[in-house]
């Protein structure tokens, strides 16, 4: 017997995927699938740019994003070398908590020891570097401006999607495999009630959350930053306003504000710096008042929690998996969309690994290990249905409880570092929310804190030197 007997050999088929969406969550998927699936064909209805230059179907791109360093671990994991891009690209990757100045609902955060990490960037940036590796890895074809018009298959199972091309031609596109993220536009639910699949729960938290961003020229030039963030009160009587700094590549701030009901920014620019000064610390508008503005206001209202429990279903079809934003979206200000995507393409590349493409069931089993990085990211993201109109319903009395912890929580984390980083840990989505029940987590919450609480934002002197020191342009 020769030594090759003894070898268990490769399938010569493991199978074809169609990925819907050629955003972030798309490519992450394309790079999830690569490795496991012969052919990976990677459907979007836009023209995707060479560089990072604006998607038209991406209007949220103007807008803050963070990504936490869960995300960015996992898409590291994914495409390794990745964060190295970013950064050769002129991304920062910014310390926490010493690189955050934020004000939480309960109290000033204080700027401990670094555990964790983000990478700050804007989202054209992030976008291209990951699409550039992505388009790279073997097996891998884009076929853009192009638009899925329905799935192909059965209740039982999909087998592949129907398109129309660019010159208007339709034709059918056979998958063992297809993997929608197509994003906040997803048509995912008509598409399987079209094949006869039962119908998945739904959950909708919409606090009339708008977002204004506006890029400013970085008063503090390429000397690093921290990220300014001042955070809402969900509980409170008067509307949620948020303000956040992002520094970004080029020596630029992005600047976003947000407001729930009767108290929303607009698209005026006269208005814009104001609004910064009226939120619950003035520190955002301080900051900005000496910059010298790059852009006009862009503004953003499409921002509801909304999350889909396909994992719930009972007779899910085989070679149909949901991943991303077509899974759940969240109120941008946790800043988890991104990070969840990522996490949701590595859990999917586990269970191709275990099963293969092909494998009776492997569909439902992915869809179960997408749910879980949800499942975490949905409830932080939950506090949102204290604003008044959020939900069709009052909050039950096991939110209220859970309001009641997250804020006993953020209060001690302003004056208790072991409370402070098991809380980062969860945010970041380093670590699951059962992390804040950890013996030692629980009992320094029931001590309190520590330290006073602060009166004022952590910003050292040399922070604000290099902004008192700008002048307008």
């Amino acid at each position: 017997m020769s030594a090759s007997d003894d070898t268990k050999s490769e399938p010569s088929h493991r199978g074809r995927a169609v990925v819907v969406g050629g955003g972030l969550a798309g490519m992450l998927a394309a790079a999830a699938l690569s490795g496991t699936v012969d052919e990976i064909t990677v459907i979007e209805q836009d023209a995707l740019p060479a560089g990072p230059e604006p998607r038209r179907n991406l209007p949220q791109a103007r807008h803050a994003h963070i990504l936490w360093s869960g995300g960015a671990e996992a898409m590291e994991r994914l495409l390794p070398g990745v964060t190295k891009a970013w950064l050769a690209a002129g991304a920062h990757r910014i310390p926490l908590t010493s690189g955050m100045v934020a004000l939480s609902p309960q109290g000033w955060y204080r700027r401990w020891h670094d555990s964790h990490y983000l990478i700050s960037c804007g989202r054209d940036l992030l976008d291209a570097t990951v699409r550039d590796l992505v388009l790279n890895l073997p097996g891998v074809t884009l076929l853009d401006s192009t638009r899925v018009l329905s799935l192909e298959g059965g209740a039982s199972r999909v087998t592949g999607v129907r398109v129309r091309t660019p010159d208007g031609a339709e034709r059918a596109l056979q998958a063992d495999l297809t993997v929608d993220a197509s994003g906040r536009g997803t048509h995912t639910r008509q598409w399987l009630d079209a094949l006869g699949v039962p119908a998945a729960r739904e959950e909708v938290v919409d606090p009339g959350v708008v977002y204004a961003s506006r890029v400013f020229r970085s008063p503090a030039g390429d000397e690093p930053f921290p990220v300014v963030n001042v955070q809402a009160t969900p509980r409170a009587t008067e509307p949620g306003k948020t303000g956040v700094i992002l520094p970004i590549e080029a020596d630029q701030w992005l600047v976003t504000l947000s407001g729930t009901r009767n108290g929303r920014p607009t698209g005026d620019p006269d208005a814009f710096e104001p609004f910064a000064l009226g939120i619950r610390h003035p520190v955002v508008g301080e900051l900005i008042a000496n910059a010298e503005p790059l852009s006009k206001v862009a503004t953003f209202a499409n921002t509801a929690s909304r999350r889909h429990f396909f994992e719930k279903v009972k007779r899910w079809p085989q070679g149909y998996v949901a991943l991303g934003d077509a899974v759940a979206v969240y109120n941008p200000v946790y800043g988890h969309g991104m990070s969840v995507a990522a996490q949701g393409a590595l859990a999917l590349r586990a269970v191709l690994a275990e099963h293969g493409a092909t494998a009776p069931g492997l569909a439902r089993r992915a869809q179960r290990a997408v749910a879980r990085p949800v499942g975490t990211a949905w409830l932080l993201a939950s506090q949102d249905i204290f604003y008044p109109g959020a939900t069709a319903r009052r909050p039950r009395l096991t939110e209220r409880a859970l309001g009641r912890c997250v804020d006993r929580l953020m209060r001690t984390s302003t004056g208790n570092y072991t409370v402070a980083t098991a809380l980062t840990d969860v945010m970041t989505l380093t670590a699951p929310v059962t992390a804040l029940a950890r013996p030692r987590v629980l009992m320094a919450t029931l001590a309190g804190p520590r330290r006073p609480q602060l009166t004022g934002p952590p910003l050292t002197g040399s922070e604000l030197a290099l902004v008192k020191g700008s002048r307008k342009a």
